[in-house]
């Protein structure tokens, strides 16, 4: 029997069983390829990251993040948990203040940054590899409601309609009128599966501009039943898309926007994701997203040598 080293964090939480629960593996060298898709689905969570040495020495490590159904070119709460989890388990070493670091993932090299309190980890933020692209328009806001289980009056329309956008992995962002909307949607699995299994961005996130909690600007859901994920409680790739929706609708041409995100209130598990959008000359040139992440449990697994 062989033994993998495993470690799992609640990821954009400062406190256990809240967030987003994520595995990691600090050293997959050693698994079999044909293990990797296995072992996702055994740990059934939205994500489970392997890490591996860079292919470029300059880089930190290379990641192989999968859902329970597949694996995918970049996720934000892998990043940031795996950033987390390295630090913390001292295979990262931290510089007093900031550390960067950069991991390579099937979108490219990604920055993340590792801010350290007394020798520990307490905030990682990543930088997304992939600026702000738009997708093909979304379907009417009555295909959405359908879909949603709403009404189309639940959904804004004019310069604030629903968008396509990625930052490495594509998201429909729907805005809804208020977060009492937001907690009632619910899929209707054959409505996604005629209207938004095949289009550009399967997932989606649905937000309101009340939060409900004192400092939070945004109150969002995200589902993504094509990965096998019914609900997410905090998803750094959707924030970040959803950094690239509102950025492009702020008037302000210059600086940083800053936006905090609520998630996972609906699931129980409260989450709190910290976006950052740059911006020069009316583009956007940066987006970041960030949080803090708790250590949970610490484990082996074994698997049978052929």
């Amino acid at each position: 029997m062989s033994n993998h080293r495993f470690f799992t964090a609640d990821v954009f939480t400062d406190r256990r069983f809240g967030g987003n629960p994520l595995a990691v593996f600090p050293d997959a060298t050693s698994i079999p390829e044909q293990a990797l898709a296995g072992i996702a689905r055994e740990f059934n969570l939205s994500e489970t990251v392997f890490v591996y040495p860079p292919a470029d020495g300059k880089n930190t490590r290379r990641l192989r993040i999968f859902t329970p159904a597949e694996e995918i070119p970049f996720a934000g709460h892998p990043t940031v948990g795996a950033a987390y989890v390295l630090a913390a388990t001292g295979a990262i070493p931290l510089q007093d203040g900031d550390t960067s670091i950069v991991f390579e993932e099937g979108v490219g090299a990604v920055p993340v940054r590792l801010r350290s309190e007394n020798g520990k980890p307490v905030f990682a933020q990543l930088t997304a590899a992939v600026l702000p692209q738009i997708g093909p328009p979304a379907p009417g806001r009555s295909v959405l409601a359908d879909m949603l289980s709403l009404e189309a009056t639940d959904i804004l329309g004019g310069m604030t309609a629903p968008q396509a956008v990625s930052c490495g992995l594509p998201f429909l962002i729907v805005p809804l009128r208020e977060r009492a909307a937001v907690a009632r949607a619910r899929v209707r699995t054959e409505h996604w599966e005629s209207g938004l299994k095949s289009y550009w961005a399967p997932q989606i996130m649905v937000f309101s501009r009340d939060g409900e909690l004192p400092g939070s600007d945004l109150h969002a859901r995200v589902f993504v039943p094509g990965l096998s994920v019914p609900e997410d409680p905090a998803t750094g790739s959707a924030a970040a898309a959803l950094g690239g929706y509102l950025g492009a609708r702020d008037a302000r041409a210059e600086g940083t926007l800053h936006y905090v995100l609520e998630q996972g209130f609906e699931m129980g598990r409260p989450s709190r994701l910290e976006i950052e959008v740059e911006k020069h000359a009316g583009a956007i040139t940066a987006i970041r997203v960030g949080g803090a992440c708790v250590m949970v449990m610490e484990g082996s697994l074994q698997l049978a040598t052929s």
